[in-house]
């Protein structure tokens, strides 16, 4: 069996930047590209800097190299992530004990490798390594097993954990970052499957003091649909991401949040209407007890908004209790924020097996190698939708992961699997 024979780092950049959440909750404004006022959250220099990543590639015996891209979420250190993965900072830790832990190994179960690199403590601390070395590491590892056993690295996973690849698209979710009018035409333009993402991350910018801002919004994006498609066919899914403001908005209070929501789906309609995080408790616990009450409380009220669970929900543990407690209709699985790529595929069967939808998400401030590789995770564990990425533009993301989508189906197709 072939085995690791080296491991090589580089410095990377991601496709966005890091951004200081807390900072922008609390109202730093926009100057140009970047923002005014002093970060909040430890680590940061910035309100918004570079995004910053390490590309890991394994040697193998045979002279073939596979890689994967360590990178983290663009909210880094908030909702109880990791802090700042910063290139700097980690390099020194996979050239020595990471690179000790895998030259030498066989590369006969991605499962296994991936387990024990994603169980890893830093020999300092004591605690799990950065959930970015995690992630990227455990991709090249998939790589690699699956240049030793000539395979696609979906048909790797499939065969590990008793799934079978996906024979279709998954539809991909694309996100607008701040410009939220042109890139919906161009996502419309691309019949994207589920649009547009839309940023709305402050109340008084965006929301507005008593959410007509978004009302207005989603009422402009029906028409805009409608307007500009060219097929009567294409009736995508509506997802907006709120960050917490509604939370902020309307002070936590659910009885008054209901009725909001129903003028949201009247305005959506007949379009399917998804509503990611909208609040924000700051604490684990309490974000399942109230995304709970807000879930039960529009199924009662028959609203036909679904919400999303994001903020709090990030590691396999987080995933599986948001899951159990049924506090949203769909979770995004927030492929940094899990570590190892292994906790992806298994919190998607998670999700499935308990009723709740998977959205496989991720980070505008990945690469492209960490989305690729998160394609073949999706196409083996099917989740009811992937997120576009990298970048804030729509256009590189959904290049990305539509291409590696349809070159999977494509060869599978040719070899007649």
């Amino acid at each position: 069996m072939m085995k690791i024979v080296d491991v090589v780092c580089s410095r990377g950049l991601t496709g966005f930047y890091f951004d200081d959440q807390r900072a922008i909750k609390a109202n730093a404004v926009h100057d140009g590209f970047t923002y005014q006022g002093l970060p909040v959250t430890p680590g940061f220099t910035n309100v918004r800097q570079a995004g910053e990543a390490v590309s890991v590639m394994l040697v193998l015996e045979d002279g073939q190299v596979a890689y994967g891209d360590c990178a983290a979420v663009q909210y880094s250190g908030a909702g109880g992530r990791d802090p700042l993965f910063l290139a700097d900072d980690f390099i020194p830790l996979i050239e020595t004990d990471i690179k000790a832990k895998l030259v030498g190994r066989e590369l006969s179960s991605f499962r296994e490798l991936a387990e024990d690199i994603d169980s890893m403590t830093d020999g300092k601390t004591g605690r799990l390594i950065h959930t970015a070395l995690r992630y990227g590491v455990t991709q090249a590892i998939l790589d690699a097993v699956a240049k030793a056993k000539k395979k696609m690295m979906c048909e790797v996973l499939a065969e590990e954990y008793g799934v079978t690849v996906s024979d279709r698209e998954i539809p991909v979710f694309t996100q607008s970052g701040d410009d939220r009018y042109n890139n919906a035409d161009k996502m419309i333009i691309k019949q994207a499957r589920v649009l547009p993402h839309a940023l709305i991350n402050n109340v008084g910018e965006k929301l507005g003091g008593n959410g007509e801002k978004l009302l207005e919004y989603i009422t402009w994006l029906k028409n805009r649909i409608f307007a500009l498609r060219t097929q009567d066919s294409y009736l995508p899914t509506l997802h907006i991401d709120v960050y917490g403001t509604f939370g902020i908005a309307f002070e936590n209070d659910i009885d008054r949040m209901v009725p909001y929501f129903r003028k949201l789906e009247q305005a959506a309609a007949p379009l399917k209407l998804r509503i990611e995080g909208p609040v924000d408790v700051e604490e684990r616990d309490q974000q399942i007890a109230v995304l709970s009450q807000i879930t039960s409380r529009l199924h009662d009220e028959k609203i036909n908004v679904e919400i999303v669970a994001d903020e709090w929900c990030n590691t396999l543990e987080d995933i599986k209790l948001f899951a159990d407690h049924r506090a949203g209709d769909m979770l995004q699985i927030k492929t940094p924020d899990l570590g190892g790529i292994n906790n992806i595929i298994e919190a998607v069967l998670y999700c499935k097996a308990k009723g709740v939808g998977a959205y496989q998400g991720g980070t505008c401030n990945e690469t492209d190698r960490s989305a690729q590789v998160c394609v073949h995770v999706a196409m083996a564990a099917k989740p009811d939708q992937i997120l576009a990425k990298p970048g804030m533009g729509v256009d590189e993301g959904l290049m990305i992961v539509y291409n590696e989508m349809n070159r999977i189906l494509a060869l599978r197709k040719a070899r007649k699997v």
